[in-house]
């Protein structure tokens, strides 16, 4: 009984750190912008113990001045994974980035290429009908500040996420599922993020379907809370991803596949 409920005490912990930071924050300047996120990742399974995968990104915002989310583009980036699965409950991951950061002064960004460097950790309780799960990271930032000079930050991010499927038991083909997160960011005093030791609460809302066992649309609400030195940013964006897993692998199966019956038939 003491391990079933640790996840639920997990979640209610992180959700009253969340509360106290809102409240802490919450008498300073705010503003508030529309996003909108969208992801392409390709995941491929080397054995049962290995994977890789890559993510490319980009980010466009509103602004003061227009409300409309795809007005300017802020962010792309491209990152490389490694994945190590150490037991059926516990993925360890590594991986190296690029993102380019525009220069959008209306939303008080300013131009600042990064490398990024990360270890990750997540923990499954696989429970019969839904997924709960746990992750921690630390990243290393290689970031260009306002005088031009490279610095590093250093970053902890720890997340709570929840998988329902809808209308299965398990994710496979033709299933829809509910996905729900929260995430909590904290880093080190730097001129480009500012001095404030918490970066940002991160929660995410919506739900996936899978299309094929190798390819799953994601569509979720992200709300996010960014205390700031001058000013705090409130963002809501919406998040696409779409996800190939082992898309070329098993092309190169079904072409092989039908050679053979030709060749057979022949």
């Amino acid at each position: 009984m003491h391990f079933q409920t640790a996840p639920f005490r997990l979640i209610k912990k992180l959700s009253l750190l969340t509360a106290l930071f809102i409240m802490n924050f919450s008498f300073a300047q705010t503003e508030t912008y529309g996003q909108f996120w969208n992801e392409l990742q390709f995941n491929r399974t080397l054995n049962h113990k290995w994977s890789t995968e890559l993510n490319i990104s980009s980010s466009y915002s509103s602004t003061e001045s227009s409300s409309n989310i795809f007005q300017n583009n802020i962010q792309r980036s491209f990152r490389g994974w490694g994945h190590y699965y150490l037991t059926p409950r516990w993925k360890l991951s590594s991986f190296v980035a690029y993102y380019n950061n525009k220069d959008v002064p209306e939303i008080g960004q300013y131009k600042s290429p990064e490398w990024r460097f990360a270890l990750q950790g997540i923990y499954y309780f696989h429970k019969t009908g839904y997924t709960l799960s746990t992750r921690m990271r630390i990243e290393l930032r290689h970031m260009r500040n306002e005088d031009y000079d490279y610095e590093n930050v250093l970053r902890y991010r720890q997340q709570i996420k929840y998988i329902k499927p809808i209308n299965s038991k398990v994710l496979r083909e033709g299933v829809v599922y509910a996905v729900a997160s929260d995430e909590l960011f904290f880093k080190s005093d730097t001129k480009v993020t500012g001095v404030s030791f918490f970066d940002r609460n991160r929660l995410n809302l919506g739900g996936g379907y899978l299309f094929k066992n190798d390819i799953q649309l994601e569509l979720t609400y992200a709300n996010e809370y960014l205390p700031r030195d001058n000013r705090n940013q409130i963002i809501n964006a919406a998040s696409l991803t779409l996800i190939f897993n082992n898309l070329l692998k098993n092309i190169n199966k079904k072409l092989h596949h039908k050679n053979e019956i030709i060749t057979h038939d022949e």
